[in-house]
């Protein structure tokens, strides 16, 4: 056998040894728990989302489904953790899809890629921003706002820089002449908080993890980010409809793991989570709190994640935004 067959030779054992070796992996997948990383603190959207689906999905699989939160350095410490993690199925991340998007924009120095690190199961579910004041705050719409915060200090609570409820702010500010101070958190429970207690006056967040603190008039909204308007909250305009032309933004949650994982692995998830989130009890309960169920397979996950990492760089560059 010459030089160049030989090579060949041994490449072709190579990889039927790794497809024998995935093919293994994903026959005896799942052999143990799984975790899912959530990169914040408890409370926010993909929080609640992991929640309801872990029991689901632990049925489904026949092994314990544990949320883990590991928040920290605005979403990057637990995306890093399960970008770095065995490409075996058993560590999950789910989070905000539109700001994992955006952190290669942001960040000038990430110790991983998200676009090559990670691979899409699946898109879960979608919540506009809500646009969201405190109630002592003297505007019931955008327009009063802007007004208001050219003659009197506004603290707009961040729930992390460089996310979306953050850059969605800027555009917002840019859009409708508004000015006011970021103020920076470590996730949205705690932004939301604040601006419950007053001190901070406007947030722009995920209606699953706002919408219950508008009900109970503890904030007051002035504003959906969604193309037409809510069904829970007709009565609110869309900001588009307040003069920004074609606003839209909101949270996606979705689930994602270590590139490298097994398709077939990668395709039962896929199946098992679009399944979970797609029972009437499951969908019930997110909408009755402000989410869509927006599913979305691996390919089309892949294609949308590319979008939004082009929309939301143009946002970024524009408003020079960069963080180590």
């Amino acid at each position: 056998m010459n030089r160049s067959a030989r090579r060949l030779f041994l490449s072709a054992l190579a990889l039927g040894a790794l497809g024998v070796t995935q093919g293994a992996i994903a026959q005896a997948w799942p052999a143990k728990p799984i975790r899912i990383v959530v990169p914040y603190t408890p409370g926010g959207s993909s929080d609640i989302i992991a929640r309801v689906i872990s029991q689901p999905l632990s049925e489904a699989l026949q092994q314990p489904v544990v949320v883990e939160n590991k928040p920290g350095a605005n979403g990057n410490t637990g995306t890093e953790l399960v970008a770095k993690s065995p490409a075996d199925g058993y560590t999950l991340l789910l989070c905000d899809v539109g700001a994992l998007a955006i952190t290669s924009s942001v960040y000038t120095k990430l110790s991983f890629d998200p676009g090559k690190d990670l691979r899409g199961v699946g898109m879960l579910a979608y919540s506009p921003h809500l646009l969201v004041v405190h109630p002592s705050v003297p505007a019931n719409n955008l327009k009063e706002l802007a007004a208001l915060s050219k003659t009197t200090p506004l603290n707009f609570a961040v729930t992390a820089i460089g996310s979306a409820p953050h850059l969605a702010g800027v555009a917002v500010e840019a859009g409708s002449g508004a000015t006011w101070n970021y103020i920076p958190y470590k996730g949205g429970s705690q932004a939301i908080q604040d601006t419950i207690g007053g001190q901070t006056q406007v947030l722009m967040n995920g209606m699953l993890a706002t919408l219950a603190h508008v009900q109970s008039g503890k904030l007051k909204v002035l504003g959906v980010s969604r193309a037409t308007r809510v069904p829970l909250l007709a009565h609110v305009p869309t900001i588009a409809e307040q003069g920004i032309k074609g606003f839209e933004s909101g949270t996606w949650q979705g689930v994602l793991v270590p590139n490298g994982t097994p398709p077939a692995v990668v395709a039962r998830l896929s199946a098992e989570l679009t399944r979970i989130i797609r029972s009437p009890e499951v969908r019930a309960r997110l909408t009755a709190q402000g989410a869509e169920v927006y599913t979305m397979p691996p390919p089309e996950f892949a294609q949308f994640f590319e979008r939004e990492r082009l929309k939301w760089a143009a946002v970024v560059k524009k408003a020079d935004i960069k963080l180590d």
